[in-house]
C-alpha cells in the first residue's frame, strides 16, 4: 500500500481532508510520510538548505550563539537546542565556530528536536563527538535553564490551512477525490467563526490566504518558554514578512516542483513561513521579538563579507566557489530576500544583526 492509497481510504471513510492534516500525512504519516522514511537532502536530494551551500552559514551562526549567550550573561548550564536539524551540519558548523569561547561549549546541553528516525542517525554519525540529547518536540526538552535555540527551515515545513474567497464569502480549500479516485482539490464552507489574517479582510474573489496554526502554536510555545527560562530563539526561513495572500504550497523532488496530489509520501511539501504571526504569538506568550530582517541583511551585519574576503584569500584555488555561496546566501534574486529571519527573545534582551 502507498500512502496516496492510504489517502484515499481515509478521505472515503471520513470525507476530504483539510490541506493542514493532508500536509501532515504526507510528511510525517510513520508508514509513509516524507520525513518519516526519505528525506533526501543536498544536491543529490531533494533541496539544499543554507547550511549546505556554504561552512560560512553555521560558522556565523554559531558566533551569533556565543554572544547572544554573552548577552545573557553566560550562564552555566543553559540549553542549546536545534530544532529540526537536518544532517547536522548546521549544529557542527556552529559547534566548530564556538570553540573561540571554550566555556560556551563547557557549559551548553545541547538538545536536538527531531521527529525523522532517518535524520536521527545522520545527526548521530556527524554530532556523537558532542554528547547531543534527542526530543520529540520542544516541550520535551527539560525546562529550568536558559535556551540559546536555533531552527533553519523549520517553520515551512508546518502545516497551514488554505482559504480561499469566494462570491459569497470564504471557503476552505480541501482535498477529496476526483474520477477514478484521483487526489483533486475542492472547497467547502469555512468553519464558524474564521477570519482572514488582519490586513487581508476585503481581497477580491479568487484570493487565498493561508493561516497556519502550527506555526502559531509553535510561536506561543517558543515564547512562553523564554518568558519562563530566559534566552533566545533564532528562526531563519523563507517567508512573509508581512500578510499577503497567495498559495505558496509546493511539493519538491530532485530541487524541482511536482505535482503535490501524485506524489503524496515522495516529495518533501512546504509552505512559506508566516512571520509576522509567529512572532506575534511568541509576544503574545511573554517574550519579545526582533524586526523581522531578511537572510541577506541579517549575515552582512553579523560579518559574511568579511568571512568571506577571509577565506577567499586563505583559499584563492576557491575563491570563485566561495564567491557563488556569498551570492547565494545573500543576494536578492537567491536566498537574500525570500528568505528571512527574527529573533525571540527576553525581555530587555538586545541581540546582534537586527539593528533597525
Amino acid at each position: 500500500m502507498s500512502l496516496t492509497t492510504k489517502l484515499v481510504r481515509l478521505i472515503r471513510a471520513d470525507g476530504p481532508l483539510t490541506v493542514e492534516a493532508f500536509m501532515r500525512l504526507c510528511l510525517h504519516d510513520p508508514e509513509f510520510g516524507y520525513y518519516a522514511t526519505r528525506p533526501r537532502l543536498g544536491a543529490e536530494g531533494d533541496f539544499v538548505t543554507a547550511p549546505l551551500v556554504s561552512q560560512m552559514f553555521g560558522e556565523l551562526i554559531g558566533l551569533w550563539a556565543v554572544d547572544a549567550w554573552t548577552r545573557l550573561g553566560q550562564p552555566a548550564p543553559f540549553r542549546l537546542v536545534e530544532m529540526g536539524p537536518g544532517d547536522g551540519t548546521l549544529m557542527s558548523d556552529l559547534m566548530r565556530a564556538a570553540r573561540v569561547v571554550p566555556t560556551f561549549r563547557a557549559s551548553a546541553e545541547l538538545w536536538l528536536v527531531e521527529t525523522s528516525d532517518p535524520l536521527i542517525e545522520r545527526q548521530r554519525e556527524r554530532l556523537a563527538v558532542h554528547g547531543p540529547g534527542w526530543a520529540g518536540s520542544l516541550a520535551k526538552v527539560p525546562a529550568g535553564a536558559p535556551l540559546v535555540l536555533v531552527a533553519n527551515e523549520l517553520l515551512d515545513c508546518l502545516p497551514a490551512r488554505q482559504f480561499v474567497r469566494t462570491e459569497t464569502g470564504w471557503a476552505e480549500r480541501r482535498v477529496g477525490l476526483g474520477d477514478g479516485d484521483a487526489l483533486m482539490f475542492g472547497l467547502a464552507p469555512a468553519p464558524n467563526g474564521f477570519a482572514p489574517p488582519p490586513g487581508l479582510e476585503d481581497l477580491p474573489a479568487g484570493s487565498l490566504v493561508e493561516v497556519s496554526p502550527a506555526q502559531e502554536a509553535l510561536g506561543a510555545e517558543v515564547g512562553a518558554r523564554i518568558a519562563a527560562d530566559g534566552g533566545v530563539a533564532l528562526f531563519l526561513d523563507y517567508g512573509r514578512g508581512r500578510p499577503e495572500a497567495g498559495d505558496t504550497l509546493q511539493a519538491l523532488r530532485a530541487h524541482r516542483k511536482v505535482d503535490l496530489l501524485t506524489s503524496a509520501g515522495e516529495a518533501d511539501l512546504t509552505v512559506h513561513a508566516d512571520f509576522p504571526a509567529f512572532a506575534a504569538a511568541a509576544r503574545g506568550a511573554g517574550a519579545q521579538t526582533t524586526a523581522i530582517a531578511g537572510q541577506g541583511d541579517f549575515l552582512r551585519a553579523l560579518g559574511l563579507d568579511l568571512r568571506t574576503a577571509a577565506l577567499a584569500k586563505a583559499h584563492p584555488g576557491q575563491a570563485e566557489m566561495i564567491e557563488r555561496q556569498h551570492h547565494r546566501l545573500t543576494d536578492p534574486t537567491e536566498m537574500g530576500t525570500l528568505f528571512k529571519v527574527v529573533c525571540v527573545h527576553q525581555p530587555g534582551l538586545e541581540v546582534a544583526g537586527f539593528a533597525e
